[in-house]
């Protein structure tokens, strides 16, 4: 199920009892965050604040904050459920590939035809982002936030920040939070690592500005879709599209070359000067701490397009759970078919919430050979954004990974640590407040599965404790009886 826009959304979780309206009037200088701080917790409801202090457009927060709403986002009753539909695809495309033959092809493709057809977006020649044009309203007109106390000003926490590569005339779309400095001016916090900052510094070499278009407020699948870890040159819209079932609508922006999503309730468009760089920060971000002030460049606000009546997306983050954990768990199911397809002793991966994105993984293995789990590290560590996890844990096929208390009863059992700890130098997340280096530290391995002598191990292996089948069924027929 695909949804028109954010607004189509609204209206599908307000009939699923999942929203509340807040129609007294509210700051967005930290009431709100501690509103939606305490419902976020409670795996509380969406929440559309009508009357925002300083701003005619109400706001919306934690519209994804759930497992079920972030699944609901993909037009799926679960995120499992989402992530059987793409390995279904991925294995149909692989026999294709595997035994291949046109006759025998036809009626699987004629069947995926509408998948396919989904992955281009459909271009749209009256955008709902355009309906009004405004070249005198600035940021001051929206209700944005100011989440915690130590942040540095307010914050835009959903920004859907579009650009183009110069060269290749790629298009990426992006999340990058932006500080506020005045009404025409914010922080652009794109990373090192992310493609904003990549196509930025050719712009850079230029000595050319850089036309940006921030899209604020989309079908739920698109704002998704910008945070995914998706191979370079692959557009968010695309795969977007591939999440809704059916294409992602675009359109021009007003006052550059650059595509943006169609639906979105505000478009800001403006450049970004190379030579012109500001403090940026401290705030407070998803690892639960605040991160520290940097330079960054500076975005300039020159129109703001919009619906008639918009509705203003938000979010806030800080020590989990928080909504974009759910984001960060629809990831993990989602990409799990496409890593198993890679490295196919993988059974389960798990990136538990504490971890805030980058900080664990817990990955279940067949084993068949000595060194093996090492082997599983060094492709995740070698994956787009895996490339930052600072600790990696497996553990063998049996092990439910959504049980933690199993998982850390395994790990604390299993392991040697002279033989079972790896630890290797190399990138890591730029808001990574541990390593003595920015960006660059220590990552650590941990090889939880069975050891045997090819590993080192001489001794006897013992089993883990099981009771017999029979008594089980017995006692789960009995159960009744025994009155407990």
């Amino acid at each position: 199920m695909a949804y028109k826009d954010l607004q189509d959304f609204i209206a599908a979780i307000e009939r699923r009892g999942e929203l509340r309206r807040i129609k007294v009037e509210v700051d967005p200088e930290l009431e709100i965050t501690e509103i939606a701080d305490r419902v976020m917790a409670a795996g509380g409801p969406a929440l559309l604040f009508e009357k925002v202090k300083g701003s005619k457009w109400p706001l919306l927060i934690n519209a994804m904050g759930t497992e079920g709403r972030m699944a609901l986002a993909l037009g799926a009753e679960s995120l499992d459920a989402k992530a059987a539909e793409i390995d279904e695809l991925i294995g149909w495309a692989w026999k294709q590939v595997r035994d291949f033959s046109i006759i025998g092809a036809i009626p699987g493709a004629v069947a995926k035809l509408p998948v396919l057809r989904s992955l281009m977006p459909r271009r749209v020649a009256r955008p709902l982002c355009r309906q009004v044009i405004d070249d005198v309203s600035g940021f001051d007109s929206l209700p944005i936030l100011k989440c915690w106390p130590a942040d540095g000003g307010r914050f835009l926490t959903l920004p859907l920040v579009c650009t183009r590569d110069p060269e290749t005339r790629a298009q990426n779309m992006g999340m990058y939070r932006m500080q506020v400095y005045d009404d025409r001016t914010a922080g652009m916090h794109w990373h090192l690592h992310k493609d904003g900052a990549h196509f930025f510094e050719k712009y850079r070499a230029r000595g050319e500005r850089m036309r940006v278009a921030v899209a604020l407020g989309c079908d739920p699948a698109v704002t998704y879709a910008s945070t995914a870890p998706l191979p370079e040159g692959v557009w968010e819209m695309i795969f977007a599209g591939f999440l809704r079932g059916a294409p992602a609508t675009i359109a021009k922006a007003t006052l550059s070359d650059i595509d943006v999503p169609a639906d979105a309730e505000f478009v800001l468009e403006g450049y970004v000067d190379p030579e012109e760089a500001r403090l940026e920060g401290p705030f407070g971000d998803h690892t639960g701490f605040y991160s520290l002030p940097d330079v960054y460049p500076v975005f300039h606000l020159e129109r703001i397009t919009r619906r008639r009546e918009p509705v203003y997306p938000a979010t806030i983050v800080g020590i989990p759970p928080k909504e974009d954990c759910w984001m960060a768990k629809a990831t993990e199911r989602i990409f799990l078919p496409f890593v198993k397809q890679l490295c196919p002793e993988i059974v389960d991966l798990s990136m538990p919430i504490e971890g805030v994105f980058h900080n664990c993984v817990i990955v279940s293995i067949r084993k068949r050979f000595p060194g093996q789990a090492r082997k599983v590290m060094d492709f995740i560590w070698g994956m787009s954004q895996m490339a930052y996890t600072k600790l990696i844990v497996v553990v063998d096929a049996e092990v439910d990974l959504k049980n933690l208390s199993m998982v850390a009863w395994k790990v604390f059992n299993n392991i040697d640590a002279r033989r079972d700890l790896v630890v290797c130098d190399g990138p890591l997340d730029a808001l990574d407040h541990s390593s003595p280096l920015p960006r660059y530290g220590a990552r650590l391995g941990i090889d939880a599965t069975r050891k045997g002598p090819e590993e080192g191990h001489n001794r006897e292996w013992p089993e883990s404790l099981s009771m017999d089948k029979r008594v089980v069924a017995l006692v789960n027929g009995r159960w009744s009886e025994y009155g407990i």
